[in-house]
């Protein structure tokens, strides 16, 4: 029997959802722009939320710390207007992480890459060379 959508996971996926909207039309800081909310991870009893994010240019956290520092700030004012628009009893205090995956991943990317391409290279030079 499949598992059920848990409300915690319903909850996530609202607020995941609700954040990128307010970050996009309502926060008007310029630190905040082309950041991405890629998940949120909600506390059992609904009353934490940690927002992972990725801003575009930015591939770590230290490179990251003012737009956390910003975000951290309008979690009041986001929790807010998340209240106005929802049924939720209680909107969970909002936390924000910068989401290291992604670069992480790019890294891991380039670093095959660049395997793939001496790969080429040494079938190349064996190929070259039997002839």
């Amino acid at each position: 029997m499949p598992q059920e959508y848990s409300r915690t996971e319903r909850v996530a996926d609202y607020l995941q959802q609700e954040l990128a909207k307010l970050l996009l039309h309502s926060v008007r800081d310029p630190r905040a722009e082309f950041v991405n909310i890629t998940a949120v991870d909600v506390s059992r009893d609904l009353r934490y939320a940690k927002v992972y994010y990725t801003k575009l240019g930015v591939e770590n956290e230290e490179a990251a710390a003012d737009v956390t520092r910003v975000l951290d700030r309008a979690a009041g004012f986001l929790r807010t207007e998340i209240a106005k628009d929802s049924s939720l009893r209680t909107v969970p205090k909002l936390t924000f992480k910068f989401d290291e995956s992604v670069g992480r991943g790019r890294h891991m990317e380039d670093l095959l890459d660049k395997a793939r391409a001496s790969d080429a290279r040494h079938i190349q030079q064996n190929e070259t060379n039997e002839d």
